[in-house]
C-alpha cells in the first residue's frame, strides 16, 4: 500500500470555529482521516502539509512511527507548533487507515482496551453568576459528576476586549465558593483560568477561596517558562491541569520529571498525533500523572482523543464542551455523518475499525473557507493581555 495524495479541508463550522481536517489517500480503497489544532493559524499548517505531501507521496501508510521521524526530523529545523500540529493530522490518518486495513478499532494498535467506556468533565461556560450557578445544576441533574468552569465574566461589559485580572479574581472566587457551596463535596470541580493571571494573581486567587473549593486548576499562568510554574507550585496547594499548549514530549518534559503538573492536558491535535501523545502518556505514568485530553475541535479530534484513553491506564477525564446546557457546534453532523456519540457524560469504546468517523468531503469542497481568528484581550491602559 502506498501514500497517493493528502488533501487539506479548512472549514467553517456553524457556531463551532474552525477546523482543519485532513485526508490521507492510498493505492487501495482506503483513507484516513485526521484533524489538526493550531486553531486561528489553520493556514500555516496547510502550507506546510502542502510541502509534506511531496516527501510522503509514495511511501507505506503503515509505517507509522518511521513517518512520524521523517517529518519532525527531516529538516534542518525541528519542532515547533506549526510542524506538530501538521504531524498530528497525518499521524492519525495514518491509524485510522492502518486500523482499516487491520479491520480493528485504533486502540487496538496502541496496546488494545483498558477501558469500556471514557468519562468526560462538563466545559461550562458562563458569564454571570446566575449562569454559571444554573448551568451547573443542569449538568449535575443529567449525571455530570465532573465540572469545567471556563469563565467568561468580563464579558459582561460593553467592551468585551477589556480584562483585569483583580477584579475577576475578586468576582470569580466568590462565585465559585458559592458554587461549592450549593453542589457538596461530591462534585468535582476544576477552573480554566486560560492563561490570563501571573504569579502573584494566581496565589492571590487560591488565597480567596476556602480549602476545598476547587479540585484542579487549569493553565492560570503561560507554559514557556518552567521555572515560573515550579515557584508556583510550591504557593499553591491545588492540583494543576497543564499542556495543551504543549506541542511535543519534550515540552512536557520539565513539567512531568519536576511534578509540576498533575493532570496531562495533552492535545492529540497539536502534540504530534497518536505516537507522539502515547510517549507522553508513558512519561506521566511513570509520576502517577493522569492525561485530560483537550478536546474542543471536533468528532475526529474526539475519536482520536477517545482511542488515546481506551488504551491508557492512566486516564481521568476527557472535555467535553457539548453538554446539556451548550451546543459549541463542533460536532457538527453535516460535515461529520459518522461519529462517536455521547451516552450521558461518557462515550462508549466502539469496535468499529479506524477511528470510526467519516467526513463530508463533498460538503467542505463546496464551501468557501473564511479566516476565523481568536478574541484578544486588553487592559484597561490599552496594553495587551492573554484571551
Amino acid at each position: 500500500m502506498k501514500i497517493t495524495d493528502i488533501k487539506t479541508y479548512p472549514i467553517n463550522i456553524k457556531g463551532g470555529g474552525v477546523q482543519l481536517v485532513i485526508k490521507v489517500e492510498t493505492d487501495s480503497e482506503l483513507y484516513g482521516w485526521g484533524c489538526s489544532g493550531l486553531s486561528g493559524r489553520e493556514l500555516a499548517v496547510v502550507g506546510l502539509i502542502t510541502h509534506f505531501k511531496s516527501i510522503l507521496i509514495g511511501k507505506d501508510p503503515r509505517q507509522i512511527g518511521a513517518i512520524w521521524q521523517l517529518l519532525y526530523r527531516g529538516q534542518y529545523f525541528e519542532g515547533g507548533r506549526v510542524f506538530t500540529a501538521a504531524i498530528s493530522g497525518i499521524d492519525i490518518a495514518l491509524y485510522d487507515i492502518k486500523g482499516k486495513a487491520l479491520g480493528v478499532p485504533v486502540y487496538e494498535l496502541l496496546g488494545g482496551k483498558q477501558r469500556d467506556f471514557v468519562e468526560c468533565f462538563a466545559s461550562v461556560r458562563f458569564t454571570t453568576k446566575e449562569e454559571l450557578l444554573e448551568y451547573s445544576r443542569i449538568c449535575i441533574k443529567e449525571g455530570w459528576k465532573v465540572l469545567r468552569l471556563a469563565p467568561a465574566e468580563f464579558e459582561t461589559q460593553d467592551d468585551k476586549s477589556k480584562f483585569e485580572p483583580r477584579v475577576s479574581i475578586a468576582i470569580l472566587a466568590d462565585w465559585i465558593t458559592k458554587l461549592r457551596k450549593e453542589v457538596g463535596s461530591e462534585i468535582t470541580i476544576g477552573l480554566d483560568y486560560h492563561t490570563r493571571l501571573n504569579v502573584a494573581e494566581t496565589y492571590s486567587f487560591m488565597k480567596r477561596m476556602p480549602e476545598g473549593t476547587i479540585d484542579f486548576l487549569e493553565e492560570p499562568i503561560r507554559d514557556q517558562n518552567p521555572g515560573a510554574y515550579q515557584e508556583l507550585r510550591r504557593m499553591v496547594d491545588v492540583p494543576f491541569a497543564l499542556g495543551e499548549e504543549f506541542s511535543s514530549k519534550w515540552d512536557f518534559m520539565p513539567f512531568i520529571e519536576n511534578n509540576i503538573m498533575q493532570y496531562a492536558r495533552v492535545d492529540v491535535c497539536n502534540v504530534g498525533g497518536l505516537t507522539e501523545a502515547m510517549k507522553v502518556a508513558a512519561m506521566a505514568e511513570t509520576h502517577y500523572i493522569d492525561l485530560m485530553p483537550h478536546n474542543p475541535l471536533g468528532p475526529i479530534c474526539a475519536a482520536a482523543s477517545i482511542h488515546l484513553a481506551a488504551a491508557c491506564s492512566n486516564f481521568s477525564y476527557l472535555e467535553e464542551v457539548n453538554t446539556p446546557v451548550q451546543n459549541m457546534g463542533t460536532k457538527a453532523p453535516d460535515f461529520y455523518p459518522v461519529q462517536h456519540k455521547l451516552e450521558g457524560p461518557r462515550y462508549p469504546v466502539t469496535d468499529t475499525p479506524g477511528l470510526g468517523v467519516d467526513f463530508n468531503e463533498a460538503l467542505a469542497e463546496s464551501q468557501e473557507f473564511k479566516l476565523v481568528d481568536i478574541p484578544r484581550l486588553h487592559r484597561n491602559d490599552g496594553s495587551l493581555t492573554n484571551w
